[in-house]
């Protein structure tokens, strides 16, 4: 028993080693997209935000590709389907922000509408031109929708937070995102390190037998830090510590949810991780999993402060 420990303690503080310096990337590149956005647009005028484009569509693509890959083949929607309903999905909210499909003020989410409706009726033909015999149409047509709102929709409420009213080089939209993003991952990291030194009960033995409550705390209060933190050091989007404490809590819950969310559907599909793309995390799902509930409640509750 002693003879294991020296070589459990190593395999521990190499796969701390590994999450610390990983995470440290991942945050400095979503730094970086954030404040080159923000010069850009104040350089410009022009609210395209051509980092955070490209961020989410490359994103949608190894998402889709993950996802893809876990589904049982005969139940799975084509690639190039999946892909059109992520990337189209995240496509669609910049044109009314451009001024390319009319409306004042602009209307992003009656685009975003009426690209889902496209993409289930894209998804209806093409089960209806390949039709030979019953083999699952009616699994993959709703593989197809849950995937452009998983990996579109959702998506969607984090990019909007983006735009805000007065104009391109408004700061609380960087606020927003950046609490969307650190929020949830703060909440990651303080669940992860008070489960790996103070867990003693399992929270959810099933979905997820290594999370407990005691990391759960840890997550909630790191996420209630991080929120007061960035609110008082960025332009704030919060009227008060107060509130940015209880944005920290409620985000940082969803995030909670949406690592459950994903680990019932590795689970179900039978796989530990989504892939081993991202070291020390598994996959861009499991790095995503949490933003992905996260915002559309950080999108409600900072759209009623604009």
């Amino acid at each position: 028993m002693n003879e294991n420990r020296p070589v459990a303690t190593s395999t521990v503080l190499t796969e701390y080693r590994t999450r610390l310096w990983m995470g440290l990337v991942m945050a400095v590149v979503a730094s970086g997209v954030l404040v080159l956005d923000h010069l850009l647009a104040v350089q410009f005028q022009l609210p395209l935000y051509p980092c955070l484009l490209l961020s989410m569509l490359s994103l949608g693509v190894l998402t889709v590709l993950e996802l893809h890959s876990l589904v049982r083949v005969y139940h799975r929607p084509p690639l190039w389907l999946c892909l059109l309903a992520s990337c189209g999905m995240l496509l669609a909210n910049w044109p009314a922000h451009l001024h390319w499909t009319g409306g004042e003020p602009p209307q992003p989410w009656r685009d975003l509408m009426v690209c889902l409706t496209g993409l289930v009726l894209l998804g209806f033909l093409f089960e209806m031109a390949w039709y030979r015999k019953p083999d699952g149409a009616t699994v993959r047509l709703a593989l197809l929708t849950w995937t452009a709102i998983y990996l579109g929709l959702l998506p969607a409420f984090f990019v909007q937070l983006r735009w805000w009213p007065d104009g391109p080089d408004d700061l609380r939209g960087v606020t927003a995102l950046s609490l969307a993003i650190f929020v949830p991952k703060g909440g990651d990291i303080g669940a992860y390190f008070a489960g790996r030194w103070l867990g003693r009960h399992r929270m959810t033995p099933l979905l997820s037998p290594k999370k407990t409550w005691e990391g759960l705390l840890g997550g909630l209060l790191l996420s209630v830090v991080v929120a007061v933190l960035l609110n008082r050091l960025l332009q704030p989007v919060l009227p008060s510590d107060w509130e940015a404490a209880a944005f920290g809590l409620i985000v940082g819950g969803a995030g909670v949810l949406g690592d459950l969310g994903e680990s019932l559907l590795k689970r179900d599909c039978q796989h530990k991780d989504a892939s081993q793309v991202v070291p020390g995390f598994g996959g861009v799902l499991d790095v995503v999993d949490s933003v992905l509930f996260a915002a559309p409640v950080a999108y409600l509750w900072l759209f009623l402060h604009r």
